[in-house]
């Protein structure tokens, strides 16, 4: 007998494969080739990251793991139709990436700017499993989540900043552009982070309007991104 957790494992191992291949295509058909040394070495980051977040999610908030999984009921229209733009925005820095570090070598960026590339991406993805580890209602889309008691979440990061997990985003989408040597990746990454600020300034609105307590937790904690500046 196939049981709700395992068959919730089940999907969520199949997720992880189909997002592994889906995400080497991404990287490496732009490419045109394989022997492609920082891309197997940005694949293999990103495919510990993934392993790391599962763990840690699965002792410490396992229940976002499968609600992450889906499409929530009511999320925003203006959030879906944020979602159509974004998506294809955050992966055009893989395509740009390929197309020009390998195929067309249309930039040449120095090898030193590597581990500064890794000195973003791992506070970067480090802030984002934080906050989805202490944050039981980070799901992917906006939405107000009545049927699970949705309430306020002050603790962790989000004793600093109001939406710590897009703040870790701009440490991925920054960091890929250095981690696979392209400077023209530069451009869909800034407007991918310019969509989140978006994003964070939409959503803010949607939790002080819909979600009680949070204009107090606001007047609290007083930044929605960074410290001192917004």
């Amino acid at each position: 007998m196939i049981t709700r957790k395992t068959w919730s494992t089940t999907r969520l191992l199949i997720a992880s494969i189909a997002g592994l291949g889906f995400f080497a295509v991404i990287v490496f058909w732009p490419a045109g080739r394989i022997d492609w040394v920082e891309g197997w070495l940005y694949f293999g980051i990103v495919t510990m990251y993934m392993f790391i977040n599962f763990v840690y999610l699965r002792r410490v908030n396992p229940e976002v793991i499968e609600h992450r999984l889906r499409l929530g009921k009511g999320t925003k229209l203006w959030d879906k139709i944020w979602l159509t733009f974004f998506t294809p925005v955050f992966l055009a820095i893989y395509v740009i990436a390929g197309f020009d570090t390998v195929r067309f070598e249309w930039s040449t960026m120095p090898l030193w700017l590597w581990p500064l590339g890794l000195a973003l991406w791992l506070p970067g993805t480090a802030l984002f499993t934080w906050s989805m580890g202490v944050n039981p209602f980070f799901e992917k889309t906006v939405r107000i989540q009545t049927e699970r008691g949705h309430r306020v979440i002050d603790t962790g990061p989000y004793s600093f900043v109001r939406h710590p997990g897009y703040l870790g985003l701009f440490g991925w989408s920054l960091s890929t552009p250095l981690l696979l040597g392209s400077w023209w990746a530069f451009l869909p990454a800034l407007l991918s982070i310019v969509s989140l600020v978006i994003r964070t300034a939409l959503e803010d609105r949607t939790l002080h309007e819909e979600l009680t307590g949070y204009r107090e937790y606001a007047s609290r904690v007083r930044y929605r991104l960074i410290p001192s500046i917004w």
